[in-house]
């Protein structure tokens, strides 16, 4: 399944701006970042499960924001990309 990870985490002190640093590794370790705060994600339910426990583990509920969206499939006909940071397809064979 397709998931859109988005995340606010504050970084007013030096706890918020490591649970930042934690929360986007979390992120990298699933997928690949679009924007700042928004990672897309090519998971499977056991996969999903556990990047949900690994982010509500790291945020601060009271103080950051986690939000999951599930995208409808097939992916490429809801989805439209325009300028910088592309979905890069990873399980499709690269062209050089």
């Amino acid at each position: 399944m397709w998931i859109i990870v988005t995340y606010d985490v504050t970084t007013e002190t030096k706890q918020g701006r490591k649970r930042l640093r934690r929360v986007a590794q979390a992120c990298k370790n699933f997928g690949q970042r679009v924007q700042k705060s928004v990672f897309e994600c090519s998971v499977d339910q056991a996969q999903f499960e556990t990047l949900r426990h690994n982010l509500l583990k790291e945020i601060d509920t009271k103080e950051d924001s986690l939000r999951f969206y599930r995208l409808h499939e097939p992916r490429d006909k809801y989805v439209e990309e325009y300028g910088v940071n592309r979905t890069v397809f990873f399980d499709e064979p690269l062209i050089i």
